[in-house]
């Protein structure tokens, strides 16, 4: 990949406006979290994930969101379900027990972005599931914990694909992380993937969404005819976890994370 793109630096005022956006977001996709269950479907949680942005005067980037030409993304949630790795689309399907369930969503307010992901355990799970959940989340952490002044961008994926990689699963290179602001998606990019010691050095006032995709199997993917819906090629189980992260002098702070979320 290229590191020549510019990454942008925020103002103190700048960091506040991402700090606030990064707490609406995280409350929303608590209460998301908590409505994840046996007999619910993914379009009454896409509904709820409207209603909380309009309680509170937000608004989606997800919902007619239309890259490359593609189809725009009829929702402002996106919910994807056991073998579905990232932006499935909500509908009539209803989540069963033992089902594990990515909910990514994203906030704008004044112009700033917020971004955040968890995959969650649908009642009781087999304990395959709990550990990919696990494994997952532990390697989005790790990557976090690299993104401290002075490292380098490729120290961040490869701290997550190492802990994956300990048990054998695979790390979707299809989607990666990202820097976030302004835009929802801004450089650089930031794959989950790679040898350390690469890239620009990070730098205070940089924000990046963090985003692992881990697999049970292999690491491709295939894209329904949706045009949105990723699976994986295998059927295997997959868990998505994301998180909008500043650098700071003194580590990193994450802005999308609120008392009892992930």
């Amino acid at each position: 990949m290229s590191f020549g793109e510019r990454i942008a630096i925020k103002s103190r005022n700048e960091i506040q406006q991402m700090r606030d956006v990064g707490q609406k977001t995280a409350e929303i996709l608590l209460e998301l979290r908590e409505k994840a269950r046996p007999g619910v479907t993914t379009q009454q949680l896409d509904n709820l994930a409207a209603k909380g942005l309009e309680k509170r005067g937000l608004n989606s980037p997800f919902l007619g969101y239309a890259p490359g030409g593609v189809a725009p993304y009829p929702a402002v949630l996106c919910a994807s379900i056991n073998d579905e790795i990232v932006h499935g689309i909500p509908g009539s399907r209803e989540l069963k027990e033992g089902d594990i369930i990515s909910l990514d969503f994203g906030v704008e307010l004044g112009g700033w972005h917020g971004d955040t992901a968890v995959t969650v355990a649908v009642g009781s799970v087999t304990s395959e599931a709990e550990k990919l959940i696990a494994t997952t989340h532990e390697a989005m952490e790790q990557g976090i914990e690299k993104m401290v002044p002075g490292n380098r961008l490729s120290d961040i994926g490869h701290a997550v694909e190492k802990r994956a990689l300990k048990e054998k699963y695979g790390v979707v290179h299809q989607f990666v992380g990202h820097g976030i602001g302004k835009e929802m998606h801004e450089p650089p990019q930031v794959p989950n993937y790679g040898r350390p010691g690469r890239g620009p050095r990070l730098r205070p006032g940089m924000i990046f969404a963090i985003e692992p995709m881990v697999n049970i199997g292999s690491d491709k993917v295939k894209v329904l005819k949706d045009e949105w819906t990723a699976v994986t090629v295998d059927g295997s189980l997959s868990a998505h976890f994301e998180h909008t992260v500043l650098i700071t002098d003194n580590g990193p702070e994450v802005l999308t994370r609120i008392t009892g979320s992930h």
